[in-house]
């Protein structure tokens, strides 16, 4: 069994700053990529951002210069930093985890259960 618990998410004023954490837990071999979706209320959820377990980070053109992926790989931890928040990014913030088996073979996705971020102008 295989846990993603999110925290850091709440209100902020348009031009603030949240860092969201997600940390993985449970029974696995070891993490691939990890990332983090959002879904706003009555759109589709999108990508906002993924890092590899190499820390090579892709970003939606939407937040790119104003938001920042890392990870822990030693504690199963990955991270988003928001800057310059806007209205337009507010919505319920999912982490995600993909796990592979010792021949890097993918064995499951996991989502968190998400995180709001609201922004207000």
């Amino acid at each position: 069994q295989v846990q993603l618990v999110e925290s850091g998410g709440g209100l902020v004023q348009a031009g603030g700053s949240l860092r969201l954490s997600c940390a993985a837990s449970g029974s696995f071999f070891s993490i691939n990529s990890m990332g983090w979706y959002r879904q706003a209320p009555g759109k589709q959820r999108e990508l906002v951002a993924t890092i590899t377990s190499a820390g090579r980070p892709n970003y939606a053109d939407s937040v790119k210069g104003r938001f920042t992926i890392s990870r822990d790989n030693a504690k199963n931890t990955v991270y988003l930093q928001m800057n310059s928040l806007k209205p337009g990014d507010t919505a319920v913030y999912y982490c995600n985890a993909e796990m592979v088996n010792s021949l890097l073979l993918v064995v499951g996705n996991y989502w968190g259960q998400g995180t709001q971020v609201t922004v207000s102008s």
